[in-house]
């Protein structure tokens, strides 16, 4: 099996993959948000330090299957350096303990291949990642063939919740809270413009959002406090546009494609409003819409293992001295 780990951001993940079936025999994940919840987002020199305290410790549970392990993979790019080198160092120690080959792994492509987990890949597909760190749509030929077709030109879609979140001070992190928010809110009370609305090219915007909401919860600053109704329905306006960006811009784009594949993936593809709109978007085309599990959307140790199945198959190692982190890379493939 395949002993994979992550650690580009603010959780800590192992998992064992079995390469002959793709079996997920073990995967675990300690999140760091009741620690970062405090700064309103994630602290680079705190995620580092938890990182060495978490894997270790999950690394422990799972020390029975180490005699079984062909190969160690890790996440190398993109990210945080000072939390991706907390999973490097411990990769190169295991390699080296074990005498195993080491496999780096692209995170972002962790998160397509998040659709795969314990089953077959099959391409080619077209994919919407939106995640706290990125917004792209990607063109998914095959393993070793994946085009970025357009990405945010600011913000991320995810980091966008997480900052009117923070804003409206309701925690972090941002995105499932603003959702919960949006629930018991009035989406039409704010009447925020759709982001890049005559834009002739297919990109993102959410910048301009989030300063309409920044504006908006000013103007109610002054006239009285914000009350519960007040932030549900800034949420609930702030969502119903940020999500019709992303529908507006992948329907321009599914428009030309022919692939019979949709797919949408990252940690905000947790969005059930966001998925839901972009199902019926995929309807509207004649294509599949493919969707990871809830618990696999967010960044995890399992999407990186059956990354590293792929690599491994085709013999695509490197040695433990040579690995390097890529904190922003401008070809993620």
């Amino acid at each position: 099996m395949i002993l994979s780990i992550e650690s580009s951001c603010d959780d800590s993940s192992i998992a064992l993959t079995q390469i002959s079936t793709k079996e997920l025999i073990f995967h675990q994940k300690i999140s760091q948000d009741d620690d970062h919840a405090p700064y309103g987002g994630v602290v680079p020199e705190i995620a580092s330090r938890l990182h060495a305290i978490s894997l270790p410790r999950i690394l422990s549970s799972c020390k029975k299957f180490l005699p079984q392990v062909k190969a160690v993979a890790v996440t190398s790019a993109p990210g945080l350096s000072i939390t991706l080198l907390e999973g490097v160092a411990m990769a190169q120690a295991l390699c080296l303990a074990l005498n195993v080959p080491l496999i780096n792994v692209h995170h972002l492509k962790g998160h397509i291949y998040s659709l795969f987990i314990e089953q077959n890949s099959f391409f080619p597909l077209d994919v919407l990642l939106v995640s706290g760190g990125h917004t792209l749509i990607l063109e998914a030929q095959s393993f070793k063939h994946i085009n970025i077709i357009a990405q945010s030109l600011d913000d991320s879609f995810g980091e966008s919740f997480d900052k009117v979140a923070k804003m409206l001070n309701l925690g972090y992190p941002g995105g499932p809270i603003v959702e919960q928010y949006a629930l018991n809110g009035d989406p039409y009370r704010f009447s925020f413009s759709i982001p890049l609305y005559q834009y002739p090219q297919i990109a993102f915007s959410f910048s301009g959002l989030k300063n309409s909401v920044r504006l908006a919860i000013e103007s109610l600053n002054k006239q009285s406090t914000i009350s519960e109704q007040d932030k549900a329905d800034i949420c609930a306006s702030f969502q119903r546009i940020a999500i019709a960006h992303i529908k507006q811009q992948c329907e321009r784009f599914l428009a030309k494609s022919t692939q019979v594949h949709f797919a949408i993936v990252g940690g905000a593809s947790a969005n059930l409003i966001l998925r839901q709109e972009l199902k019926t978007l995929a309807q509207k085309f004649h294509k599949t819409f493919q969707t990871a599990p809830l618990e696999f959307c967010s960044d995890n140790a399992a999407m990186i293992g059956r990354v590293a199945i792929e690599s491994y198959q085709q013999n695509h190692f490197i040695t433990p001295d040579s690995i390097s982190v890529l904190p922003r890379t401008s070809s993620i493939f």
